[in-house]
């Protein structure tokens, strides 16, 4: 046998993987770890760039093949296999170390990560370079594979209500814009790979965003003002722009922009669609920026909607069984909350969200699109695509209407040298609009507190329902058996002297007792219902803004948060009051300086003083403290001296539960605190008032809901 060494010139390999020869081996692992250098080059310097994810993941990928092949090789001998494997694992090391220093590259390792056409290109070309071709891959033998079934599709009665109760109601179609000729000059071009590499290629000095214009007003309903960057946004909409890439950090206000540019626009009705744990808080933002336009949500098969509304909030995991009805309703606006959701084009719900834009398209004269997210791209700048095709500037294949024509306009070609900076700016001024927290920093609060309600569904929400209604009835017995123990009937209103002995008699109880529903267990199985919620915002938040600190009060909601971000490839620091200093300072280093660790998961109690962790600038609360000095002494873990942005606590409530009321009461002794701290005789609360305040206020909703007409009296309220 020859001894390996160079193919003459002209030659080429084409057999099977498995069939390689030493020297090829060699020559794949070699241009792996030179890869994965520069790699690593180009992270230590912050330039993370589409293309170096691509590479990054090629080498990801062949490493894998190559680690598998070389261990199922029996052909050589162990020292030749020893020697091979010590080398892919010295590329191994080095990509692991690069993968820390940025959260998408680490995203890039999980097994099931998307593998981009970009990718599979490049991985195609690396074998190649190196005389290397994969095999062809085996077509599995044919077995009958039953029919997929046809989702669920439904059209809630309250729709069809809407219907049929006026026929003027109907969507009327016939005004929809026809579709232009387009001009012919690019027509042989194409210009989306062109497009796309425009963006890889941009300069540090280029705009991130289109230019927008200066704000008439700042003001919105019920007297609210909105925020310089704010009001930008919404006189854009106003002087006629219609297609928007939003792609604000969080806690800019992106709900708000959006809300009030379908106003300036007449966009409704509209259609929001948005992940699971925002969407009640879309309806509770549209009853504040918009309180005239009449909001509903869609739960399940839509049976408690209002088929009437103006504002119309979906979830992306129903939307399959609501895409019907929806296409036809007659929105003149969309918007698509998260919108790197749909970055998967083959995948369910970016099928559904681009059909339902399509159809508005098609049947609406310049409809208002919005797609709305902190992370325009995740892994590829292929990213982009299905975004673009949700807000109509692309289709599969080439670019559409106002982009074509704008492309046109520069007079230039993908041959010419500034052809790419101009086609960047093009799709920039299609309305990709990019805000940061420190651009901004003058527009918005150093400190502040966003409130996001949840739904608690499935069993596990019914069950807290039911156990707040248990505990209310109990305590509704109470106050009617002590009516009847001092023989006065129910009265003209409700004795509050009485409500509140009831209530301190029921949290005196709940202080001591073993078992059995109370106050306290009742907001410990909130809290771990909302745990998996809180999480899955918090690593939105990681990866669209960066780090993020994440506060529980009890361990195992702590946990069950953990759990999630391990699922997700989100690394985590875990601070616990069961931790020696030793680890607790471990994990607070690993936090504060690996880059790759992007959450905190701490412990109300335990990690709420005494530590700093200003790196980052979002705070996620998962449980309501009991007093807003606890809470207070949370946030400012990151609010203090050294942070350079401001900082945005995420508070996650419980809608439709007694989690509500206790955020109110927080708030409000907080207000009682500020009052007394500036020289006020009021006397500042404790948790316990705040114990006692909820159940009076709990037992006054059960006992007004009996009475409707029960209302306290003049005598009791001191009025």
């Amino acid at each position: 046998m020859a001894r390996p060494g160079r193919r003459p010139t002209g030659t080429r390999r084409t057999a099977p993987r498995n069939t390689r020869r030493d020297r090829e081996d060699l020559d794949l692992i070699s241009v792996l770890a030179r890869t994965v250098r520069e790699v690593e080059a180009a992270a230590e310097r912050g330039r993370v760039t589409p293309s170096v994810r691509t590479r990054f993941q090629v080498v990801a990928l062949l490493l894998r093949e190559e680690h598998a092949r070389v261990r199922a090789d029996e052909g050589g001998s162990d020292a030749r296999r020893a020697e091979q494997l010590k080398r892919l694992d010295g590329v191994a090391t080095i990509l692991a170390k690069t993968a820390v220093r940025d959260a998408g590259l680490l995203a890039l390792l999980s097994e099931d990560a998307v593998v981009s056409d970009a990718a599979r290109a490049l991985r195609q070309d690396v074998l190649r370079s190196v005389g290397l071709e994969s095999p062809p891959e085996e077509a599995p033998p044919a077995e009958p594979v039953p029919a997929a079934p046809a989702p669920e599709r439904v059209v809630p009665q309250s729709v069809i209500s809407r219907q049929l109760a006026n026929p003027f109601l109907a969507p009327d179609f016939s005004a929809a814009r026809p579709t232009a000729p387009r001009p012919q000059r690019l027509a042989g071009w194409e210009l989306l790979g062109p497009l796309l590499r425009s963006f890889e290629r941009a300069g540090g000095g280029d705009p991130a965003g289109m230019a927008l214009p200066a704000p008439t007003s700042r003001q919105a309903a019920g007297g609210r003002e909105l925020m310089p960057h704010q009001a930008r946004l919404v006189a854009a909409a106003a002087s006629g722009h219609r297609t928007f890439l939003l792609a604000d950090e969080p806690g800019l206000g992106k709900t708000a922009q959006a809300l009030l540019s379908a106003e300036a626009a007449g966009a409704f009705p509209l259609l929001v669609v948005v992940p699971n744990v925002v969407k009640t808080n879309w309806a509770r933002e549209a009853g504040i920026w918009t309180p005239h336009r009449p909001a509903t949500v869609i739960h399940g098969n839509g049976d408690t909607i209002d088929g009437f509304a103006d504002i119309v909030v979906v979830n992306y995991e129903v939307l399959d069984r609501h895409v019907g009805w929806l296409g036809d309703f007659g929105f003149r606006g969309m918007v698509v909350d998260e919108a790197h959701f749909i970055k998967n084009r083959t995948s369910q719900r970016s099928q559904h969200v681009l059909e339902l834009s399509q159809r508005i398209r098609s049947r609406t004269t310049r409809p208002l699109l919005m797609a709305l997210t902190g992370t325009p791209l995740i892994n590829d700048i292929d990213d982009f695509r299905a975004i673009w095709q949700f807000l109509g500037w692309i289709d599969e294949s080439k670019p559409l209407g106002e982009l074509m024509e704008a492309l046109e306009g520069t007079g230039l070609t993908p041959a010419d040298p500034g052809f790419y900076a101009a086609a960047r700016r093009c799709v920039v001024d299609m309305g990709i609009v990019r805000r940061r927290k420190v651009d901004v920093a003058a527009d918005i609060p150093a400190r502040r507190i966003a409130d996001l309600p949840v739904e608690l569904e499935g069993a596990a929400g019914r069950s807290i329902r039911a156990a707040e209604r248990d505990l209310a009835r109990r305590m509704v017995a109470q106050y009617e058996r002590a009516l009847a123990n001092r023989g006065s009937g129910p009265g003209e209103g409700i004795d509050l002297d009485l409500v509140r002995r009831v209530a301190r008699s029921e949290q005196k109880e709940a202080a001591t007792a073993a078992s059995g529903e109370n106050v306290f267990t009742m907001m410990r199985r909130i809290g771990q219902a909302k745990a998996g919620l809180a999480a899955d915002y918090a690593a939105q938040l990681a990866r669209s803004a960066g780090k993020v600190v994440f506060f529980a009060k009890h361990v195992d909601v702590m946990d069950a948060a953990e759990d999630v971000f391990t699922r997700q490839g989100v690394r985590f620091s875990s601070i616990r009051g069961d931790q020696t200093s030793r680890s607790r300072q471990e994990n607070i280093d690993a936090f504060v300086n690996d880059p790759g660790v992007a959450v905190a998961v701490c412990s109300l109690t335990a990690a709420g003083v005494g530590i700093n962790l200003q790196v980052a600038s979002d705070i996620v609360l998962a449980e309501l403290s009991w007093t807003d000095a606890e809470q207070t002494q949370a946030i400012d873990r990151s609010h203090r001296i050294g942070q350079t942005e401001p900082v945005t606590a995420w508070r996650i409530i419980a809608a439709q539960t007694i989690d509500a009321r206790i955020a109110e009461l927080i708030d409000s002794k907080a207000g009682l605190a500020a009052r007394a701290l500036d020289g006020s005789d009021e006397e500042v609360g404790s948790s316990a008032d705040v114990q006692l305040e909820a159940l009076v206020a709990l037992l006054t909703d059960a006992l007004a809901a009996e009475a409707p007409s029960a209302l306290p009296s003049a005598a009791q309220t001191g009025t």
